[in-house]
């Protein structure tokens, strides 16, 4: 991306003579997916990239207010007039424009991407005051068909077993003590059963992740599971 360095899967159309979509991997739980001239920022953090280089947004999705997740300077490089924003109640009223999604909420992002809010959240005793329930997002993003979930921060959570079966792409965050333990995030992962899963938000805590282990207890599903350089 403009003399930035990224990794970069390409996801093969569901439809023949369909668009594919790239998947390209920026740092911790910042991403951007590109479909059919389209491009969406997730999580732009002008600490992991120099986004006044990036091609500009059609697109930015924030998950919440954390300032890991939530730069106001990158969104600000990579918006133009017809930039669309969908955040939380807390990061519209930052940037004063964009949509609010709460839980549950959906909105067209154009006639060939959908994107749904859904719940992310702490559940663990002592951990609760991290992520509160029904304040920031995860989001269900269909493009053409192909559908990819993106957490955002949360532990495991029970409306998590509406997503099974239906979740091509599963972007899962893995690091304590703010999100998921190994345990919680092998549990979600067998929970949702996507066709691919990208353990994702790890790294960047005095508490490492073990994604060896992660990958051994996934090692007979019948799921492609995605190592990506994100730390």
């Amino acid at each position: 991306m403009n003399a930035q360095t990224f990794e970069t899967d390409v996801l093969k159309s569901k439809k023949r003579n369909g668009t594919d979509i790239s998947l390209t991997f920026i740092k911790h739980a910042s991403l951007v997916i590109q479909y059919g001239g389209q491009t969406i920022y997730i999580d732009p953090v002008m600490e992991y990239a120099d986004y006044t280089k990036m091609q500009q947004a059609d697109f930015i999705l924030v998950t919440h207010q954390h300032s890991d997740h939530f730069d106001p300077t990158a969104i600000k490089a990579l918006i133009k007039p017809t930039t669309k924003i969908v955040g939380n109640k807390e990061v519209v009223e930052v940037m004063k424009k964009g949509v609010v999604l709460g839980n549950g909420d959906e909105v067209s992002l154009s006639q060939t991407i959908q994107v749904k809010a859904v719940a992310a959240y702490n559940t663990t005793k002592g951990r609760l005051q991290f992520h509160p329930k029904g304040v920031g997002n995860g989001y269900v993003l269909t493009i053409d068909g192909t559908k990819i979930y993106i957490a955002g921060d949360t532990e495991f959570i029970s409306e998590m077993k509406a997503l099974k079966g239906k979740i091509d792409v599963a972007f899962l965050p893995v690091n304590q003590p703010y999100t998921m333990t190994v345990a919680q995030a092998v549990k979600a992962v067998k929970t949702i059963m996507p066709k691919i899963f990208y353990p994702y938000h790890y790294g960047l805590t005095d508490e490492p992740t073990d994604i060896k282990a992660l990958e051994d207890e996934l090692e007979n599903e019948d799921i492609e599971v995605r190592i990506r350089q994100l730390q």
